[in-house]
Parts: structure tokens; sequence; C-alpha cells
């Protein structure tokens, strides 16, 4: 029995059983290294089998490709093949690009491959990882998906590993923001496809919202390895995807709240739940900082219906007046510019809070962004209508098998479980990790913090100690920024406002006597090496020497070309990049010799995986390196989840403003606030997400709807049928008690007028109705629908009458659909005031939802019938199907529609070149 000091019996418990936990992991080892164990076997027949296909020729190893897909069509598994094919991927990566997978990636890629996430340190090399189980699974003939956070990590994954895989006779494409419907479809028939998560996510709704088959760009979902596994999956998954169309015209009214919103007094609380007596606020809005929502007071309320001339600003009347006015405080002073966005050329673009990085084309939603650009005084830009929407978690689910690959996955593991059904699984390093990781150490205040943090800033940058210096916002970085120019120490700073610089900057990140400030700069994609970056000191070069850009780029890719210009600078490259990597040898020595990089963070992160990706960001390979956060009870963190606690232990022990702590039970304090900030985080993930589950069951049924319209299915027996409902189901509705004197018969013919009755129709004495029935009622409509039905075909002809089922069905579900997508969004507003009748929010959700699915079911039934019983059509032109969800490429993150010019002469039946969707004779052509 281990010894305990005098604990409460509580925590005494909790410190044996943690005790016992410990000693149970020594003994047995924990999962991840359990995993490891039983892949390492495998691991063990690819390395045996080097030996049988290094020896080969080119041609010979060429030649596997297709005996391990005979292999295949034979019966055997992927599972079977695997030693195999990495082991002919791991040679021709040898061959085409000089690099041999580490056994400890070959770990990785079997990881991988069992449709598992693979946390891996930075600077592993995940890329390399990627390749051998997606040449595995792209035998199979079904397509692979690799999923990076950019473009620019998509086209540089896709076009070095693309030169291994076309090597062994795969074919690869890639997807990028500005390709064309013909591109990409050619690029997800590739046997690999490289892209990142948001173009992967909006081709499957703008496949969805096509009118014809061919116009489809995907094929069904595999298997998908997705890059940044922790940034895609869990830090966007907040925010759905949505593809928007042109909705009503913003008002005046953004701007009035707005002025309103100035005018009105807030009062800032850390946390509005735990606030008994809300009567009591001095202000006429309250920011709750946690939340990050602002709230009206009962004296806000009065001063709005004062503003507005408005008796009662919750009447249902003004229901909108009431949100433009919400949005506006929120707007006020809940979004902080330089921190949650930034204006760039006279617009609104949003902050991503856990990469810094810039979301251009990605709008805040629920006018939200419309009430910050009133803030700001730029223009306010049209609403927009959803035409589509999915959630990231939904969106990766529908792959048959999915994995994904970061440095830091552990501490979100339960989330991967209970989502995506995806263990984490820690690969050991090529070579221990050097890296010393320091207590916190923590202040009074931000003052005494920064005068820390140019302390031991100076202190590195003396002894030449390159820094990277993380900070939370951009405000933070050009605070630092103006403190060290008056310090004299030459510095870099990457942050949203300059990030075209990113991947330049963080390469020279490690260079002898480097300061680097960035912000959540961490995981770029580009390694942090001790001395400089040889790659880019090689580019800067050829930039300084006048070579164009495009040139340079090309000249560090791996595309296949016989251009000659860039040939002859691949070969300047090569030259300049050998150079310089012998020049900075005996500099990344003085760098190791003074303790390697040291990672500075200013304040820790909401989450502590951002916390450890700024760590990773030193150490690599085994390299010396040293990291420590400098925290004070003003950061929000503190301020919110812990800050009283340790306040009081400072106040009592008497610690001056500038003199730190650094102790165990602080560090765990701060780590406690972080896990309450991620359990916060995962709870708005797992609601948004129980939501969309909702939608999701919906948006399939539509969307397999869809898919046979599209597929060129005979629908007309489906059509047959909804006339056939529709008529039994109206008759039920307008003859619906057991007495026939009670009959609505006037209503009923009229409901059908202009379609199956006339005028005289149900004109029944008192003595026909004793002997009249419901059924006859639906005998006599339904023979006069079939006639109708009957005649049109004879009419149109069988072809054009199967086309005309499919045009006016596509028409009404795709109208119906988007109504529906706005009224449950509505739905999902109001819903919440349900828990305070002690209701699951989520369950009326549920109820209420599928009840509006079932009656927008009923109404395409109804509609469909109704326009192919009555819909007039010109023989003589050629039926087209009318595209009714138009998306506006602004808002969705579609291709911009770019007029042709006068000399490109358009064809009157080509697609009018101004993105309506309709012929160019019946659009901007139509008067010439």
């Amino acid at each position: 029995m281990p010894y305990f000091k005098q604990y409460s019996p509580f925590t005494q418990k909790r410190k044996e059983k943690a005790f016992y936990m410990g000693l149970l992991t020594k003994i047995f080892g924990n999962y991840s290294e359990k995993e490891i164990k039983r892949i390492i076997p495998i691991k063990d027949k690819v390395l045996e089998l080097e030996s049988k296909y290094s020896p080969m020729t080119d041609s010979e190893l060429k030649a596997q490709t297709p005996a391990l897909k005979e292999r295949l069509e034979n019966g055997e598994t992927l599972d079977d093949i695997l030693p195999d094919a990495f082991a002919v991927c791991r040679e021709a990566m040898w061959r085409v690009l000089g690099i041999k997978p580490y056994p400890v990636q070959i770990l990785g890629g079997i990881i991988l491959f069992q449709g598992r996430i693979a946390e891996m340190r930075t600077g592993e090399g995940k890329t390399f990882v990627a390749a051998l189980p997606s040449y595995l699974v792209a035998l199979s003939g079904k397509g692979v998906h690799v999923v990076t956070v950019n473009d620019y990590l998509a086209k540089r994954d896709g076009e070095m590993i693309g030169r291994v895989h076309r090597f062994l006779g795969l074919t690869v494409g890639l997807i990028l923001h500005d390709m064309k419907n013909d591109e990409r479809r050619k690029s997800y028939n590739s046997d690999v496809t490289y892209g990142t998560n948001n173009e992967f996510g909006f081709d499957y709704l703008r496949d969805n919202m096509c009118n014809y088959k061919k116009d489809k760009v995907q094929r069904e979902f595999n298997f998908a390895i997705v890059d940044e596994v922790d940034s895609i999956l869990i830090d966007e998954a907040r925010t759905p995807l949505i593809i928007s169309g042109p909705g009503d015209k913003s008002t005046d009214l953004y701007q009035k709240a707005n002025r309103l919103a100035l005018q009105l007094k807030p009062f800032t609380v850390v946390d509005l739940d735990s606030k008994e007596d809300q009567d009591q606020f001095d202000g006429d809005y309250i920011i709750d900082e946690k939340a990050k929502n602002a709230t009206l007071t009962q004296r806000g309320v009065k001063k709005a219906e004062a503003y507005f001339g408005v008796e009662n600003l919750m009447d249902a009347e003004n229901m909108t007046l009431l949100h433009h006015v919400n949005q506006a405080i929120k707007a006020v002073g809940v979004m902080k510019r330089d921190v949650d966005y930034v204006v760039k050329d006279g617009e609104i673009v949003i902050v991503d809070e856990f990469t810094g990085r810039l979301m251009f084309g990605r709008r805040f939603n629920e006018g939200l962004h419309q009430a910050i650009e009133a803030k700001e005084g730029v223009k306010v830009k049209n609403e927009s209508k959803t035409l589509a929407t999915i959630t990231f978690q939904n969106f990766f689910r529908l792959y048959d098998k999915l994995s994904g690959m970061t440095g830091t996955a552990m501490t979100e593991e339960a989330e991967f479980r209970q989502i995506y059904a995806l263990d984490v699984i820690e690969i050991p390093t090529n070579k221990p990790i050097a890296r010393i990781d320091h207590e916190d150490q923590v202040y009074k205040n931000e003052e005494g913090k920064y005068k820390a943090v140019i302390r031991q800033i100076e202190e590195c940058h003396a002894k030449g100690q390159p820094v990277l210096v993380g900070t939370i916002t951009i405000e933070k970085s050009e605070l630092l920024s103006s403190m060290l120019k008056k310090k004299g120490i030459k510095h870099e700073v990457l942050n949203a406002k300059n990030h075209e610089r990113e991947a330049e900057i963080v390469a020279q990140a490690g260079k002898k006597g480097a300061v680097t400030i960035a912000t959540n700069m961490a995981g770029r994609g580009t390694d942090i090496m001790l001395g400089g970056n040889a790659e880019y000191l090689a580019k800067a070069r050829m930039r300084k020497e006048g070579m164009d850009e495009a040139l340079i780029n090309e000249a560090t890719g791996f595309a296949e070309t016989d251009n000659e210009d860039i040939l002859n600078a691949r070969e300047t490259y090569i030259k300049y990049n050998a150079e310089y990597k012998a020049a900075i040898k005996d500099e990344a020595e003085e760098v190791r010799q003074a303790g390697g990089l040291f990672i500075l963070g200013t304040e820790r992160h909401e989450s502590r995986r951002i916390d450890n990706q700024l760590r990773g960001r030193a150490g690599r390979q085994g390299d010396p390196g040293e990291s420590r956060f400098f925290i004070s009870l003003e950061d929000d963190l503190m301020r919110k989840f812990g800050g009283e606690r340790v306040q009081s232990v400072m106040q009592t022990l008497g610690i001056e403003d500038d003199v730190p702590i650094e102790n165990a039970f602080l560090t765990k304090t701060i780590e406690s606030s972080q896990r309450k900030v991620e359990g916060r985080n995962f709870s708005i993930r797992k609601n948004v997400l129980d939501f969309d589950d909702v939608m999701s069951q919906q948006r399939m049924t539509i969307y397999s709807q869809r898919a046979k319209v599209l597929d060129g299915e005979d629908v007309s027996d489906y059509v047959k049928n909804m006339i056939k409902e529709t008529i039994e189901e109206n008759v039920k509705t307008y003859c619906s008690d057991d007495y026939p004197e009670n009959w609505n018969l006037i209503g009923l013919r009229e409901h059908f007028a202009n379609m199956l009755t006339k005028e005289d129709d149900f004109n029944y004495t008192t003595e026909d109705l004793n002997t009249i029935d419901r059924k006859d009622i639906v005998k006599l409509l339904q023979e006069r629908a079939d006639a109708l039905y009957a005649e049109r075909e004879e009419m149109f002809g069988t072809e054009n009458m199967r086309e005309i089922e499919r045009i006016c069905l596509l028409k009404v579900v795709d109208t119906k659909w988007m109504d529906h997508i706005d009224a449950m969004e509505e739905l999902k507003r109001g819903i919440y005031l349900r828990s305070y009748a002690q209701r699951d929010p989520v369950v009326e959700y549920r109820i209420e939802g599928f009840a509006m699915f079932d009656e927008m079911i009923a109404a395409i039934r109804e509609d469909t019938a109704r326009l192919v019983l009555t819909v007039k059509v010109r023989i003589e032109e050629p039926l087209e199907r009318e595209q009714v969800m138009k998306p506006d490429a602004e808002n969705a993150g579609s291709h911009t529609t770019v007029k042709k010019s006068a000399s490109e002469k358009v064809g009157r039946n080509d697609p009018c070149p101004c993105g309506s969707g309709k012929k160019y004779k019946k659009c901007c052509g139509k008067d010439e």
C-alpha cells in the first residue's frame, strides 16, 4: 500500500486510483503501446521485403502495380497485399524522391490504413507516411482522398507524392479553389486525389444541387486520409459548410441598430450563468465573456423601444427588429477587431481562432456579418439564403473508411471516438525527444509578464538562440513587436495581417539569433530547421536575381514538365539549395550549442492542443530545444476559468508584480481551466452535430431522390403514385367526417379545379349523399387523372413525358427543400425556449423537425402531381431543367463566374456566361 499524506477522503481516493493506474500502465503499457506491438510484425515484413524489391529495375518495379491489382482480383484482400504494396511504394519513394520512410513511418502508414488516427510529432514526415496507405487503397480502383488544410499544402503534397504514384502507374488528381468542373471531374476520377476539406465538402453540396448527372464531379466516397485531422475534424466542426444564394437585400436596419448599440452601456461578466440576479447589472446589455454572447437587460429593452418607437420589443411582430438589435450589440460588445476579424480592402474577413489564418469567402451567419460591416463602416452586403448545408462531422462520416494524422490528437481522443469512431494511436518518434519543457511562469499582471517575456527574449538573443514567440491575438503580437523595437531587437511578425509571407517567416525562425512573433501559427506545414531553411534561402536568391515568382514556385515543385524555363529554374534551385545547405551546417551546430529553438508562449490557449502544437515546433528529429509559457492572472483564460484561486494564493504570499511563481499546482490549475473550456467546446460541437443529425437523415432522403432523377431512372411509377396519394389525402381531408352531409365537397372541387374537376362536379342531392362513398370520389378523380396522364403522354411523346416528370420533380424538390432548410433554421433558433419547460431542445427539434419534413414530403407530392398534370410545354424547343438553387459565388466558396469578352463568341444554346444557369438565347442573348 503506497503512502499518502493525510488528504480529504475524496482526494486520497483519487490519488490512490491515479497511483495504481500509473502502475498498471508501467507494467502492461498504455493503449497505443499495445496496439503498436500488434502491428510491429507487419512492419517487419515490409522491411524484410526490401531485399526483394531493391534489386529490381525500374520497369520491374512499375510492373508490381498491375501484379498487385491482379492479386486483388483473384480474391486477396488489401490486408493480404499490404506488406508488398508498402515495400513497393517505399522503394519507389527512394528512387523518385531520394527518401526512404523510417520504420516508425511504416507504423504510421499501417495505422492510417486501418482507419485510425496516427499522432506523429512535428518533423516526423507525415506527408510521406500518407503515401503508403494511399498507394495501397488506390489499387482497389475506388479512389483515395488526401485532405489538407489549405491549397498550398494540397498542391505541394500532390505534386511531390504524385511523382511517386505516377512512377508506379497510378493517376493523381488535385482540387484547387479556382478549378473548373471538367478539371475537378478528372481529378476526382483519379486513383488518388489531393484537396482541402472545404473544396471536398462544397463539391459534395454542389453535386447535389446540379440538374444533370454529367454536371456532377465526385464519385463514391471510399477512403480519406485527413492531414492535421484535429484542425479539420475538431476546430472547424463548429462551423457548418453553407452554400448560399442571393437573399433579401440588406435593409438600413443594420445601420440603425448599430447606432443604437453604440449608445447603449455594456456590462461585462465572466460567466452569466453564475450570476443569480441579472436585474442588478449596471448596464443596458450584458456581455457574457465565456459564452461570447450579448443580452439586453430590461433597461436596454426600454431604450430600444424608445429608439425605434415600438410599444413592446418582445412582440411577435417585432422579432426581426429584436434580431437586428441582438446582432448589433454582439457585433459592438463581443466581436473584436484584429481578434475575431480584420478589415481588409473594405471587407470584413474572419480570423480563424485556432490557426490565426484569414478565412476568405466565409461569413458569420444570421446577420452577424452585416452587423459587423455596419459597425466598421464598410459596405453592408446583401443577406443570403441557405441553399445547402452540412457539418464537417456528417460530411466525413460519408466515407467508408476515415483516417487522419496530426501531431496533437490525444487530448481530444474521447471526441474522436464518440463522433467519428476513430481511436488515436501515438506513434513513437524516429529519434528521442531532446526538448526541455519548463514549468509555466505565472505573474500577477500583464505588465510584469511582458517585462519577463522581453527579458527572456533578450537572454536568448544574446547567446544566439532563436526564439519563436507565440501569441493569442494580433493585438498582443503588435504590442510585443513595439516593445522589441524599443529594445532594438530585430524580429519578424507573423499574423493574419501579413499571412502572405507565412511560409518564408516560419522557415527561417530557426536561424541563429532569430526572433519570430507568431499568432496561433502552429502546424503551418513548414519545418523550422535549426540554422535556417536552405530551400527558402535559395528561393530568396532567385527572387533577388529577378526570376519570375511563378517560375520560382515551379522550381521547387514536382509536377512533370518539358518546359525548358522550368527545367532550368529547377537546376538553378538545386544548385543554390546545395550551396546553402553546406553554408548553414556550421550555423545549425552553433544553434544546437545555444540550446536549439526556444518556444515562448505569452499565454495559454483555450485548447491544450494549440499549446502542444506550439511546443512541437521545437525538438524535431531529436534536435535540442526549450519551451516555456509566461502567464498572468489578467489573461483571458485565467480570468474566466481559474484566476480566483491563484490570485488568492499570490495575495496571501504577498508576491510582487514582477516576481513569477513556478509551481506544479499552478500548472495543474491552468490545465484544469483548459479542460473546462475544451469540455464546453466539445458540448458546443456535439450540440451542432445533434441538430445536424436530424437534418442529415432528411438530407440523405432528398439527395437520394434527386440522384434517381439524375441517374435517368424512369420515375413514372413514382409520379403516378404521388398523384394517387395526393388524391387520397385530399379526399380524406375534405371528407373526414363519417356523415356525408358534413363533407366539404365544394372545397374539394375547388382544390382540384382546372386540373381534375369541373364546375358541376359534386353537386349531389341529399339522396345522392346517402348512397355515395369516399371510395367512389377517389375512383372518379383517379380515373380522370389516369386519362389526363395518358392524354398528355400521347401529346408529348413517351420520351418527352419521362423528361417532363424529371423536370417537375427536380423543380419541386429543390424549391421545397430550400424553404425547409430555412424553416428548420427558424425552428432551431426558438427551440431552446423549450428547456424552460424541462424539455430537451434536441428531442423537441427532432420531433417537430420530422413533422415538418413529413409536411414537406406531402407538399412535394401535391405540387409534383399538379405540375405534371397541368404544365404547358413547347415541344418544338428542347426540354431543359431549370436550376432552382443558384449559388452566390461570393458566399458559397464556389467559383466566381467571369463574363466572356466580346471576342469570345457565345453560342445561342451555350450556358449564359453571366452564371444564371439558363441558355444564352434565353438570358443575356434574348434581345440579339
